[in-house]
């Protein structure tokens, strides 16, 4: 079974210093073990020299039947096998070994009547060099590699820092901030080199205003045209009242009230667009909310219309108004584009609104609602549910869009959880 590794290990300052770590242990390593060679080396070939040079004397002594020199002897007891075997053969060798608790340099050769004759050299001084040299490259690379880190992490922190900058400003235009910038440092100097992450960051200020323009644009456009319908749909309106009763002047009307709702949904969505909407307050039963707009809607509870089923009221403080305009709309699209029963369900916090009709668009629940789209011959602007979710966010309320696995559209509007006035959430229980 495969242990997930925690998130921190995933971001970039602790992959940069895995490397760094990596890298400074390896090159430390490196250079160390080369140092560690040659001064070995170096070290064992002068403590042989020296080894080899004293049996040269004493084989010269030996043979001129001269007393023998302090540390040379005939078949010394410390002699290590493998020398005394080389000089078995007729020839001669040195060799580190340990004699009397100390390291010794051996050399050895041959002696008469397959003697061998060896001499020994202190070789403490040598190896308390070799292992002091050890330490020092053991602490001077652990040095090394702390303050590489310091310095990396510094490096790094300076450059995801940035980066963490400009993913919060690119969070917070996606949340609808267009106002938001990067400005990092660097994009303020043209005359200074630009890294990565300024031009990433120049980027996304470039993108963010040229997006702010262009939505900027479409807002005015969609409050001016609709601000100029009003007043001659207002007349339009006023005509059509004063037509003789009959099937043509019924047509006419109708058409009329389909341009004014269009266009007051226009007005709403363009005050939306500028996220200046603020909330009216009040506090009621979210059962009571829900019965009335299933009634408006033209339902009488039951059969073939939109019925309201509670399975946990709640009192909630909120903006009735906007509530029920989202319920409203929410009822209306799945009344006008899906099949009876619309079940309206209250349980807690949550509402929801199920039709048992096709479902909604595979467009529509990957990217949410599209203003003037609609698919499969429905009717409509594919405003109602633009505004629907516009409204959900002034009330600070999530609202998913989503299909039953037994076929229907199901849309489910979660509010906050906001205490009324001068007590706390009260539970009014199961109706």
């Amino acid at each position: 079974m495969r242990v997930p590794l925690p998130g921190w290990t995933g971001t970039l300052a602790m992959k940069a210093a895995a490397f760094i770590t990596v890298m400074c242990c390896a090159l430390a390593a490196l250079l160390g073990i080369l140092v560690h060679v040659s001064v070995t080396d170096q070290t064992v070939g002068q403590a042989r020299t020296l080894a080899l040079s004293r049996l040269k004397d004493a084989t010269n002594a030996f043979e001129n039947g001269d007393t023998l020199l302090p540390g040379a002897g005939v078949d010394p007891p410390g002699l290590p096998e493998p020398l005394r075997r080389l000089a078995a053969r007729g020839q001669r060798g040195t060799m580190v070994g340990r004699h009397h608790g100390r390291p010794t340099m051996w050399a050895a050769g041959p002696a008469d009547h397959g003697r061998t004759l060896a001499v020994e050299v202190d070789y403490s001084q040598q190896a308390r060099t070799i292992a002091g040299l050890d330490g020092a490259i053991l602490w001077s690379s652990l040095l090394a590699i702390g303050a590489t880190l310091l310095v990396g992490a510094f490096a790094v922190t300076r450059v995801t820092r940035r980066l963490h900058a400009t993913a919060r400003v690119a969070r917070r235009i996606t949340a609808g901030d267009l106002d938001a910038r990067v400005d990092d440092p660097l994009t303020r100097d043209r005359s200074r080199p630009q890294d990565e992450v300024a031009a990433v960051a120049a980027a996304l200020d470039s993108m963010a205003s040229s997006l702010q323009s262009k939505l900027l644009a479409e807002q005015r456009f969609t409050a001016d045209v609709a601000h100029e319908l009003r007043t001659p749909l207002t007349g339009l309106h006023a005509a059509a009242e004063l037509l003789p009763p009959g099937r043509p002047t019924e047509l006419v009307r109708d058409r009329v009230a389909a341009l004014r709702t269009l266009t007051e949904d226009l007005l709403e969505i363009s005050r939306l667009d500028t996220g200046r909407e603020r909330l009216d307050l009040d506090a009621e039963h979210l059962s009571t909310v829900a019965e009335r707009v299933v009634r408006a809607a033209g339902s009488g509870g039951a059969g073939d219309g939109a019925r309201v089923e509670v399975v946990r009221d709640v009192y909630v403080e909120t903006d009735r108004r906007r509530l029920e305009r989202v319920l409203g709309n929410l009822v209306a699209n799945a009344l006008r584009h899906g099949r009876a029963p619309v079940v309206l369900t209250v349980d807690g916090p949550v509402v929801s609104v199920r039709d048992h009709g096709d479902g909604y668009p595979e467009y529509l629940l990957a990217h949410g609602p599209q203003r003037f789209r609609t698919e499969g011959g429905a009717t409509g602007h594919g405003l109602g549910l633009t505004i629907a979710l516009g409204q959900a966010e002034v009330l600070g309320a999530r609202l998913d869009f989503a299909n039953a696995p037994d076929g229907g559209a199901i849309a489910t509007l979660t509010l906050p959880q906001r205490p009324p006035s001068g007590g706390t959430p009260e539970d009014a229980g199961p109706r």
